[in-house]
């Protein structure tokens, strides 16, 4: 079990990677936001549509675990998600704001988990033992690796770009 500090850092780093997700996407030159580092790896616009999805799972998976009995979380294939629903073809600013929505209703119930909702356990589909601390260990830094993704990205267009120049 995590220390109540260790929870608050979390939480809070949770609370704060919609800023860091949105600074990172503010650097991306509109030239650079659909180009993907290698045809296996996303965009800037891909990933933000996948966090999008991510974060609506998310809300869910959190909810299931500290309401629920017996609960089963779904995996899923988010690379397949990504090809399927055409992430390139869907807009980025509903997918903005319902990361921003999902995380700004997520965090007033964190700040208000005693020791025994985080202690709830559920079986993922792919991982086996699920708790409600493993799910805010994953979702706390979810958003900051996908900012750093982004700024990788922007990093390698710009590599790309001057050596073609």
């Amino acid at each position: 079990m995590l220390t109540m500090t260790e929870r608050a850092a979390l939480v809070e780093q949770y609370a704060d990677g919609m800023a860091k997700l949105t600074a990172a996407l503010a650097t991306v030159p509109a030239a650079a936001l659909r180009w993907r580092p290698a045809p296996s790896e996303w965009s800037a616009h891909e990933i933000i549509i996948h966090c999008a999805d991510s974060e609506t799972n998310s809300a869910g998976r959190i909810r299931y675990l500290l309401a629920e009995r017996d609960v089963q979380i779904i995996g899923y294939d988010q690379a397949a998600w990504a090809v399927l629903f055409d992430f390139h073809a869907l807009p980025l600013e509903p997918a903005l704001a319902t990361i921003e929505a999902v995380r700004a209703n997520t965090v007033p119930l964190l700040e208000r988990l005693d020791e025994a909702a985080w202690a709830r356990t559920g079986q993922h589909s792919e991982s086996g033992r699920y708790s409600a601390e493993d799910w805010l260990q994953i979702y706390a830094e979810h958003l900051d690796l996908h900012a750093a993704q982004i700024e990788q990205n922007v990093s390698a267009w710009r590599s790309q770009t001057a050596a073609l120049s």
